[in-house]
C-alpha cells in the first residue's frame, strides 16, 4: 500500500515569548533560521494574508522544529493560534509530511477525521538568491478531536527554500528527529493509537511501556497518562492527553550535552543519550541520541 503519509514534516512549539524561546534553543546549540512572518488563508482556495505569528525553524533537510510565536495579538487569527496558546503554551503541533495534500486529506477523512481541507501558506524568506516566497500546503485536524495535540499534514512546494543547507548545521551535531512522543490518557489511549494506526498505515509494535507505529522515516510513540512516569519521571502533564517530547538524533551525545549544560540547563542520562525537560525547553520534552 502506498502511504500518504511520509514521516514527519514539522513539530512546533507554541509561544508568546518568541524572543526567550529563539535565545534558549540558540544557547542549546541550534542553528535556527531567520524570523518570519506568516500569511496564511482562512478557507481554501482563499488568499493568504498577514496573520498574527512568525517563526524561526530548526531544520534538518527533512523535518524540522518550528519555534513558532505570537507576535501581534492585534493581527488577523486566521489559524486560531491565540485560542490554542489560551489553553497552554508548549509543544502543541504535529504536522506529518505529504507530497499529496488531496490525498492527505482523503486520508484523514477516511479515518474519520474531520479535516479544513487544504489551505495555502506563505511566507518571506531570505536566500542567497534574494528574497523568495516560501509556499506549502496544510490541512488542519479539527482540535476536538486529537485532544493530544493540533495535527496536521503537511506539503512543502518550495523545500529549497525552507532547507537551505547554509542552515543545516548544529553546533550541538543535531541531525534529526527521530521520534515523537505522544501521552493519551488512560480512557483515551486505545482511540489514539488506533487513529494513528489508521493515518500512518502502520501496525503498532510494543516496546516498554510504548506503543511504537514505525513511519519509514521516524516513529510516532504513544504511552498512557499511567505510564507517563516510567518514561517522563517527575516531569508535569499539561494536559490529560499531550505531545510530549521529541528525540533528536546528535552525531555525539557527550558533545550535545556538554553545550547544552553550557547553557545553565540541567540534563538527565537515559539508556542511550540524555533528557531535557519540559520546563527548561518550553513546553517540549527533548531526548537526545545518536540512534
Amino acid at each position: 500500500m502506498t502511504r500518504s503519509i511520509r514521516g514527519f514534516h514539522h513539530m512546533g512549539i507554541l509561544t508568546r515569548d518568541l524572543d526567550g524561546l529563539e535565545r534558549r534553543f540558540t544557547e542549546f546549540g541550534f542553528t535556527l533560521s531567520p524570523r518570519s512572518r506568516h500569511l496564511l488563508s482562512e478557507r481554501p482556495g482563499a488568499a493568504p494574508v498577514p496573520g498574527c505569528t512568525a517563526n524561526l525553524c530548526v531544520l534538518f533537510g527533512g523535518s524540522y522544529i518550528e519555534l513558532l510565536g505570537i507576535v501581534d495579538e492585534s493581527a488577523p487569527d486566521p489559524w486560531h493560534t491565540k485560542a490554542m496558546a489560551d489553553e497552554y503554551e508548549g509543544f502543541r503541533i504535529l504536522n506529518l509530511d505529504t507530497d499529496d495534500a488531496e490525498a492527505g486529506d482523503r486520508l484523514l477523512t477516511r479515518a474519520g477525521l474531520r479535516t479544513s481541507g487544504v489551505l495555502g501558506l506563505e511566507r518571506e524568506v531570505d536566500t542567497e538568491g534574494g528574497p523568495r516566497t516560501m509556499r506549502a500546503r496544510a490541512v488542519h485536524v479539527d482540535g476536538t478531536s486529537t485532544p493530544e495535540g493540533y495535527v496536521g499534514i503537511a506539503q512543502h512546494l518550495t523545500r529549497e527554500y525552507v532547507h537551505q543547507p547554509r542552515y543545516l548545521a548544529h553546533p550541538n551535531g543535531a541531525r534529526g528527529i527521530a521520534a515523537v512522543l505522544v501521552v493519551a490518557e488512560d480512557d483515551g489511549f486505545d482511540a489514539i493509537a488506533d487513529r494513528y494506526a489508521r493515518v500512518l498505515q502502520a501496525r503498532p509494535e510494543r516496546d516498554g511501556p510504548r506503543t511504537v507505529l514505525d513511519m519509514g522515516s521516524g516513529q510516532l510513540e504513544i504511552v498512557r497518562a499511567s505510564d507517563a512516569g516510567e518514561v517522563l519521571p517527575g516531569e508535569p502533564a499539561p494536559s490529560k492527553s499531550y505531545l510530549a517530547a521529541m528525540t533528536v538524533l546528535v552525531d555525539d551525545v557527550d558533545t550535545a550535552c556538554a553545550t547544552i549544560e553550557r547553557s545553565g540547563t540541567a540534563t538527565r542520562t537515559t539508556g542511550d543519550g540524555f533528557f531535557v525537560s519540559p520546563c527548561d525547553a518550553y513546553g517540549a520534552g527533548l531526548f537526545f541520541t545518536t540512534r
